[in-house]
């Protein structure tokens, strides 16, 4: 099954990767300033190929502002993929960065330090869980939830050796590591990266008939999947989709993995995106907006009977769980519980949503959102695409980044105000409707 969907959409690769090719051939860009061209020019040549940024050189940052090194003034709707959404910079978070940075930041595992206890006690209880696993990026929150649910599925579910399966939704995207490529239906993802890892399967996003079937498999020990697809381009599933899986998984004695590291932390207007159906996972990764937009932080949150099939020994990181970047999430998570920014995402993501369903169908097909995870299709012509739109956008002072060449998502901080939405939402919609 998993070798057709990727047959499938290696046969669309050529046209995948036309928008990525075609950044170059578009209408050209305003000229850019010798001091941010040099930017570029030295990125391109001592670094790695491996982005294609939108061509602005940022050099500061605060709240939902940005300031490129020419001094010029926009507004960011990405919010570094949600790492973020407690605004740049942010004075409660940097305080604690400052304070900590000077105490202590880094000890290891090998030594007991004084935060982590009281980091792990903080998070379990808000999230209702037992146990936290420390790590650093999402990409190892995702990696470690894996790696746990195979092992419990030795330990308790009684999975022959070697014979563990875990199933993943098509269209996933939780990293570029030689797993994330295996459980990838994307090609620019794991063309010319293989062999891969084995026992991981994908099965249809928001089907639950394809996912109770594939869970009879006594050997399925996990289903991980984003309660609202990022990468993807905002996917959304049907209502009582999550509730589907959380009873499908109880039913089948398998561990839903739900991966939040993007939805989560209050892009949706909760706490995590699971909480729109009143349901809960049996193993949560968090990352980005957990470290506060300064300080890479992720965690894995699950029950004991899970969590203690790891033993010393046999899973670490050397920096998961230091104090520096304990501090940093619990003041992070603070200023997420205590500013009323949940509350603030879903209100002011319904004015984005408001103004964004009046765009011209000539040139946006689908809006689709929640809360403050938001995501437009652009119909693309020979006259326009979208990096043209995100780049006409950057001209008039609004950072946007295209996801699979057609589709731009549209993720403030959600520290974002009334007026200045209003002022985003006037960029957006005159900047569209421009190409109508």
């Amino acid at each position: 099954y998993q070798r057709r969907v990727r047959v499938s959409m290696l046969r669309k690769l050529p046209q995948l990767l036309t928008p990525i090719c075609s950044r170059s051939l578009g209408a050209p860009a305003p000229a850019l300033s010798s001091g941010q061209q040099a930017i570029f020019d030295k990125e391109h040549q001592y670094g790695a190929h491996n982005y294609g940024p939108l061509p602005v050189a940022l050099a500061r940052g605060s709240g939902v502002h940005v300031w490129d090194t020419d001094g010029k003034h926009y507004f960011d709707f990405l919010a570094a993929y949600s790492a973020v959404n407690q605004g740049h910079c942010h004075p409660r978070i940097l305080a604690t960065m400052k304070e900590q940075c000077e105490t202590l930041t880094l000890t290891s595992r090998a030594f007991y330090n004084n935060v982590l206890g009281e980091y792990e006690e903080y998070m379990t209880k808000l999230f209702g869980f037992d146990k936290l696993l420390p790590m650093n990026t999402g990409i190892e929150a995702c990696e470690t939830a894996v790696k746990v649910a195979r092992k419990w599925g030795y330990m308790v579910k009684g999975i022959p050796d070697n014979q563990a399966k875990v199933l993943f939704a098509e269209d996933n995207f939780w990293g570029r590591s030689i797993a994330a490529c295996s459980s990838s239906s994307d090609p620019t993802c794991y063309t010319n990266f293989g062999p891969f890892t084995p026992g991981f399967e994908l099965v249809p996003f928001n089907n639950l008939e394809v996912l109770e079937e594939r869970l009879k498999d006594p050997n399925v020990c996990a289903f991980m999947v984003e309660p609202i697809q990022g990468e993807a381009g905002v996917i959304i599933p049907d209502d009582g989709y999550l509730q589907g899986v959380r009873a499908l998984c109880d039913k089948h004695n398998v561990l839903w993995i739900a991966d939040e590291v993007q939805s989560g932390l209050g892009r949706t207007g909760r706490r995590s995106a699971c909480e729109w159906e009143g349901v809960k996972p049996d193993v949560i990764t968090l990352g980005k907006a957990l470290g506060g937009g300064v300080f890479p932080v992720s965690a894995v949150l699950t029950s004991d009977e899970v969590m203690l099939c790891i033993r010393p020994g046999e899973h670490g990181s050397t920096f998961g769980g230091n104090p520096l970047g304990c501090k940093i999430a619990m003041t992070a998570m603070d200023v997420l519980e205590s500013e009323g920014l949940y509350e603030n995402a879903e209100k002011m993501g319904g004015i984005l949503l408001n103004e964004l369903r009046k765009l011209p169908k000539e040139v946006v097909d689908v809006v689709r959102g929640r809360g403050l995870f938001c995501g437009v299709e652009i119909k693309e012509t020979d006259s326009f695409n979208a990096w043209e739109v995100c780049l006409k956008l950057r001209d008039a002072g609004l950072l946007a980044k295209p996801t699979h060449g057609h589709i731009i998502r549209f993720t403030p901080p959600i520290v974002i105000n009334e007026e200045e939405m209003k002022e985003c939402t006037d960029i957006i919609c005159s900047t569209i409707t421009s190409f109508n």
